[in-house]
């Protein structure tokens, strides 16, 4: 049981039993006491204009993990509190060859405190041109 601390108005815990496989570059539970959510709707790789940006997926990678996480700023939260992340990939094969970059990218952009985490694999996504999108959930301040 975890108890409310009126100092600390929420709290994350990062939860990665033994039993499990060792996760790399996410958690397998989060928990969240005494908070806020902000549901985060799926991002693409588009810019202002709604064009996508860039042809290959760690570039398209950085713009929709960029643009998550400005939604994420506007509701005032931070990197830190993403508590779930889907990630949607086109081309699962590729998203796995392209793991160690992308996980270069995730710790520059959002830092080391990993979400819960789940990679899907979809036929296509809503623009065509779109190989990764990226949805979430996260815990404000």
């Amino acid at each position: 049981m975890t108890t409310h601390h009126p100092h600390r108005p929420h709290q994350l815990h990062r939860l990665n039993p033994p039993e499990l496989s060792p996760p790399s570059g996410f958690s397998h539970a989060v928990t969240v006491t005494g908070s806020q959510l902000v549901f985060l709707a799926g991002q693409t790789a588009l810019d202002a204009e709604g064009k996508v940006v860039g042809d290959t997926l760690p570039v398209q990678f950085e713009k929709a993990l960029g643009n998550l996480l400005t939604a994420l700023h506007a509701a005032g939260g931070a990197p830190s509190g993403l508590a779930r992340v889907t990630v949607y990939a086109t081309d699962v094969a590729d998203y796995r060859a392209h793991a160690p970059e992308l996980g270069r990218i995730w710790s520059r952009l959002a830092g080391r405190d990993y979400p819960a985490m789940a990679v899907i694999g979809a036929v296509r996504l809503w623009d065509e041109r779109a190989l990764v999108e990226l949805d979430g959930v996260a815990v404000l301040p």
